[in-house]
């Protein structure tokens, strides 16, 4: 299966990295000639979890090089989510007849491309931990894994043949309800990963406060309404993704103490990955996380007043803060 990834940064060199070391070609895209210089002198190299893995001679060349004739069967899209939404028309267009492209970022985007390029997209999402500390030089943080399936629905060949392919260098599962397991994970980034941003601190830190309890609460529910309205069937996660007593809002119980306590001990003292974003001056994912719930809210008539105040929030703290260069 001729596969190319774009975006060499934690995830997709981590992917790209323990392909290749088992043996299977992959093609690598960067955003520009300088970084494509750098890794194909630095090869790839991953530690950690998983065991350590090297690769001195890696095909990579800027993302501009491939668009003149090149067709892949698989395009594992590992970019951020603003540059994947910029970038996937034209990687549809280096699909061959029948071909996959596959984005695994946070949020709304599995769903955003699916609507906009058709049946060459298969929704995935990302359960790795994986950091970079420099081009090239990746560390695998945990044994999690890559959950892909079809954005309609249901069991297909093409997922199960994805699976076996990239199963070489990642654990990977196939779900018939990709759907719902993107709605899980976009329920817990949407109250607990940009509150974290907000606040400027870990979930223990702001949910131990009457006014941070009540705001995640409230994100919580306008997006699990929207995720209900939609048609999705939010799978389990690390707690069932209905709090209990639920009726058209969360209800204050000792049930639900417990509920919000498998929160704070899965995600509590974890410092929010749009913090770290914020914090470095990057593009944050505000847009496809909260924004998201935002966008499609008013299909189905869902008012989402406090993540929109979210979303305006994160825009103003990051119009403030220095830009670091992409």
């Amino acid at each position: 299966m001729r596969t190319l990834i774009v975006g060499i940064g934690a995830l997709g060199g981590l992917i790209a990295a323990r392909l290749r070391a088992a043996g299977s070609p992959v093609w690598l895209a960067t955003r520009n000639a300088e970084s494509a210089a750098r890794l194909k002198a630095s090869g790839l190299r991953v530690t950690g979890v998983g065991g350590a893995v090297s690769v001195e001679t890696v095909e990579v060349a800027p993302l501009d090089e491939y668009l003149t004739g090149s067709r892949f069967d698989l395009i594992v899209l590992a970019t951020k989510a603003h540059d994947a939404i910029e970038v996937a028309s034209k990687l549809s267009g280096l699909l061959e007849p029948g071909g996959t492209l596959l984005p695994i970022q946070n949020g709304g985007v599995p769903q955003m491309l699916g609507d906009r390029l058709g049946e060459c997209v298969l929704g995935g999402l990302s359960n790795l931990g994986a950091t970079m500390t420099e081009p090239g030089i990746y560390e695998q943080r945990n044994a999690g894994h890559l959950l892909i399936g079809e954005l309609a629905g249901g069991e297909s060949e093409r997922a199960e043949r994805v699976r076996q392919w990239l199963g070489r260098a990642v654990e990977l599962r196939v779900t018939p309800n990709l759907r719902g397991a993107v709605w899980s994970k976009l329920l817990l980034n949407c109250s607990v990963t940009t509150l974290g941003a907000v606040a400027g601190g870990t979930m223990r830190e702001y949910i131990t406060s009457s006014e941070g309890r009540e705001v995640f609460e409230q994100t919580y529910d306008e997006a699990l309404s929207v995720a209900l309205a939609s048609g999705a069937r939010p799978e389990r996660m690390i707690v069932e993704p209905i709090p209990p007593a639920r009726s058209g809002r969360s209800v204050p119980s000792k049930e639900y103490d417990a509920w919000l306590d498998q929160i704070l001990k899965g995600y509590g003292d974890v410092r929010p990955s749009m913090l770290q974003d914020i914090e470095r001056g990057r593009i944050t994912e505000i847009d496809f996380i909260n924004g998201y719930v935002v966008s499609i809210a008013p299909q189905f008539g869902v008012p989402t007043p406090v993540n929109a105040a979210i979303v305006g929030t994160v825009h103003a703290i990051t119009r403030a803060a220095p830009r670091r260069k992409r």
